[in-house]
């Protein structure tokens, strides 16, 4: 009973503490909150001042500004104003001294009209004077006025015919001596300006296989494969005991080159039978078509040629797939255009046509059909067809003298070409012909009367003749070297042309004793 009376009691007097700890802690709290009331009234009302204070600077310094810029605009307007002011007071003298000279132009006007008919009678005084005086030299001469002009104008006109004469003359010999040295030069220029390749192309391509099981699958049951294949592309397919390697030939490049991407795709594939090699074939055929087409236009692109019609842009791409004694005809065709625009600048001509017209000269090797006509009269027909200048036209057709030259560049397409095929490396034959073609140019200089020997140089372009100077006169020599070029060009094959020169030279020798 003490003890519950004890823990009742210890129970209340925590209580009765805590209640008055709680009092305390609340009149301490509402103390401190008071405090910070009145602390943060004091900065709020700070605040306020620093903002009023600066609001009012900020009011100041636009004011400021705004009458500085009021100041700088009545500025203006003043200047403006005294300018005007000044261009008004200009305007009035000036219009004041055109008064002063229209006052002054009407008192000339009214002096030279005082002269005019003072003249005009002198004129008709001196026209009867004149007349007097014709009269009296007709009479004198027994020629009438119009005889005696006749007379004069023919006697006038014989001079300067003469004088003419003399300075064309002139001029002719000035071009003669100038105009070797200056084409000579022009030439050398361009052909040192004009990078080139040698000539890489042939009739044979080789495709490389990884081991000699693929001939096997290649040449297929019974031969069924190779057949297809052949039959598919055009292309002989020469599977000998040569390593590694399968032959593949034929004189079309195109037909080649597809016949190379299709066995390469088969072979890759691993699939090789008749139906699926005809499916490769007429993809790679169109895949061809198409890098055709990308090639002529890359080609336009490279060269700055624009507005070339499409079927001529796919001729200029199948160039690349035809070759003429080995040299590539696309390269031949660039290295070509390239040249004519570089002797065209040379010379003051329009170098884009020339560059165009040295592209499509040889147009006329790559058609789809094959008529009978000179490529270059075919490459003519074509560039009219499809819409190219007159002057184009002829200058392909012109460049191997099929047709009359009409224009400027029509010459420049021609030397370019002969360069172009003429230079070393450029076209390649094979070791026989060309020894055997060399041998025949000597033969038939040697088989004339009077010849003693015959030098083929510069890779049979030129074929020097020696004569005995007691049988040959220079009259006969003239003549030889004509017979032996006619022969040539008719009885030989060769490419560009070939130059006869026969040298006749006479010695006379004696002895000092």
């Amino acid at each position: 009973m003490n003890v519950s009376i004890l823990i009742l009691l210890t129970l209340s007097g925590l209580i009765v503490g805590g209640v008055v700890s709680f009092l305390i802690f609340k009149n301490n709290l509402k103390k401190q909150s008071n405090s910070l009331l009145l602390e943060a009234k004091k900065e709020a009302e700070q605040i306020k001042k620093d903002k009023i204070l600066q609001a009012k600077e900020k009011f100041i310094e636009l004011k400021s500004e705004h009458e500085k810029f009021i100041f700088q605009r009545n500025q203006k307007v003043s200047s403006a104003e005294g300018r005007i002011k000044e261009k008004e007071s200009k305007l009035s003298q000036k219009l004041s001294q055109v008064n002063n000279r229209e006052k002054q132009l009407d008192e000339a006007r009214k002096n030279v009209d005082r002269q005019l008919s003072v003249l005009q009678e002198k004129e008709s005084k001196s026209e009867k004077l004149l007349q007097k005086q014709v009269e009296a030299l007709e009479t004198i001469s027994g020629l009438s006025a119009e005889e005696a002009k006749k007379e004069l104008i023919q006697a006038l006109q014989d001079e300067a015919k003469t004088n003419s004469m003399a300075y064309v003359q002139e001029i002719v010999e000035e071009a003669k001596l100038t105009a070797s040295k200056d084409a000579k030069k022009i030439i050398i220029q361009t052909i040192q300006r004009t990078a080139t390749e040698q000539a890489i192309e042939n009739s044979v391509s080789v495709f490389n296989i990884d081991s000699d099981d693929v001939k096997g699958r290649i040449i297929g049951r019974e031969g069924r494969n190779i057949r297809s294949l052949e039959a598919a592309t055009g292309v002989e397919i020469i599977v000998d005991d040569t390593p590694d390697a399968i032959l593949l030939s034929c004189f079309d490049p195109v037909r080649r080159e597809i016949a190379r991407l299709a066995l390469h795709k088969l072979v890759s594939d691993g699939r090789i039978h008749p139906a699926r090699i005809e499916e490769v074939v007429k993809q790679t055929r169109k895949q061809i078509e198409e890098e055709i087409i990308d090639i002529g236009k890359r080609t336009s692109i490279d060269l700055g040629i624009h507005g070339l019609h499409p079927e001529i842009i796919r001729m200029v791409g199948r160039m690349k797939y035809r070759s003429s004694y080995g040299q590539n005809l696309l390269q031949h065709s660039r290295e070509v255009a390239n040249m004519c625009a570089t002797m065209a600048s040379e010379l003051g001509l329009n170098a884009k046509a020339a560059k165009r017209a040295g592209l499509l000269h040889d147009i006329g090797k790559v058609p789809d059909d094959e008529p009978e006509l000179p490529h270059a009269i075919l490459g003519m027909k074509i560039a009219q067809k499809y819409g190219e200048k007159e002057n184009i036209c002829n200058a392909i057709g012109a460049h191997h003298d099929e047709i009359e030259m009409t224009s400027m560049i029509s010459p420049i397409v021609q030397v370019c070409d002969a360069i172009s095929g003429s230079r070393p490396g450029a076209r390649r034959e094979i070791v026989e012909s060309y020894i055997k073609r060399i041998k025949e140019l000597e033969s038939t200089a040697l088989s004339y009367p009077g010849v003693v020997k015959s030098y083929a140089i510069q890779a049979g372009r030129e074929l020097r003749v020696i004569v005995e100077s007691e049988k040959i006169s220079d009259a006969d020599a003239e003549k030889l070297s004509f017979e032996i070029s006619q022969k040539i060009e008719t009885e030989m094959t060769y490419p560009g042309q070939v130059k006869v020169t026969v040298i006749r030279e006479t010695r006379a020798v004696n002895f000092a004793k």
